[in-house]
């Protein structure tokens, strides 16, 4: 019988994570990740790629207007921060102790 593959590739950045966007208009900016889609590739930064929604009246907001929220940006146009140097870095997959532990491609140390 053979073995069904995953047709999702595995995500090497994960909520929580500290990102810098390294290509598109927030170029250079740096935030932490607050949401990730794994279907679209597409993850939500805090404080990046800022965008002006119109609302309507509503119970949070009585008035409604133009606000300011983040927008999702593809997966490829960040990079992780190296938690010890503060620069962006490539991510690495090991097992330890059976299990798959994420590192980093510059210091070699493991994250979280």
């Amino acid at each position: 019988m053979e073995r069904k593959s995953n047709s999702q590739q595995k995500l090497k950045i994960k909520k929580g994570d500290t990102v810098k966007v390294i290509a598109g208009e927030s170029k250079g900016q740096q935030g932490k990740v607050l949401e990730v889609n794994p279907i679209t590739r597409r993850i939500i930064v805090e404080r990046v790629n800022l965008v002006s929604k119109h609302t309507k009246p509503n119970a949070e907001n009585t008035n409604g207007g133009i606000i300011k929220m983040e927008a999702p940006i593809h997966i490829s146009n960040v990079m992780l921060v190296d938690p010890s140097s503060g620069e962006p870095t490539r991510v690495g997959r090991k097992r330890e102790d059976g299990e798959i532990k994420r590192y980093t491609k510059k210091s070699g140390e493991v994250i979280k």
